[in-house]
């Protein structure tokens, strides 16, 4: 069955955002771009809240843009291949290649792709969303990218709730710049 993962760029105390919603703090050096252009081939869906799905939207049309080096034109490639699909109570229509909207919740998605033949894993992308997949005990691995820098505030990685949930380390790996990236499965 494919496992439904949570990845996400994250600061020291736990936020994926600023107050100001920037994350111009979590640029990856190419080590960390590479391991996430590695992530993403294991993907075989990606379901993505409105605002995630906005900033990826760069990526249909970066190459003609601006120039892009080869890392950069290989995730492009990679990230228009795979299926995406928008969540979103204000969209009526999204762009890109191989996006739709939902046409179900969050968990009639899941359902849906966890029975479709095929590899990969199903990926989620943003807060609120991951949120209300956790709420719902859907999400198998929480990965994170933590950088070394303090935010104060913004949007939490972690959704707020009175649950706990008990995770086994997985993987961890240390790259340049003193990023670190922890792979978390959930124990059930």
């Amino acid at each position: 069955m494919r496992r439904v993962t949570y990845s996400m760029n994250v600061s020291l105390d736990g936020y994926i955002a600023d107050a100001n919603g920037d994350i111009d703090w979590s640029d990856p050096d190419e080590a960390v771009f590479r391991y996430w252009t590695d992530e993403i081939r294991e993907a075989g869906v990606h379901l993505l809240g409105r605002r995630l799905y906005e900033t990826m939207l760069y990526w249909e049309t970066a190459e003609q843009d601006e120039p892009l080096g080869a890392a950069e034109l290989e995730w492009a490639a990679l990230w228009k291949a795979l299926p995406k699909v928008v969540f979103s109570r204000t969209l009526s229509t999204v762009q890109g290649t191989n996006t739709r909207l939902a046409s179900g919740t969050l968990a009639e998605e899941i359902e849906r792709w966890r029975a479709e033949p095929g590899d990969g894993d199903i990926a989620i992308g943003g807060a609120t969303l991951a949120a209300g997949a956790a709420a719902s005990d859907l999400i198998d691995e929480y990965r994170t990218m933590v950088h070394p820098v303090l935010l104060g505030g913004g949007t939490p990685y972690f959704p707020r709730s009175e649950r706990r949930v008990k995770l086994e380390l997985a993987e961890s790996r240390t790259f340049g710049a003193n990023v670190v990236h922890l792979r978390h499965r959930v124990t059930r």
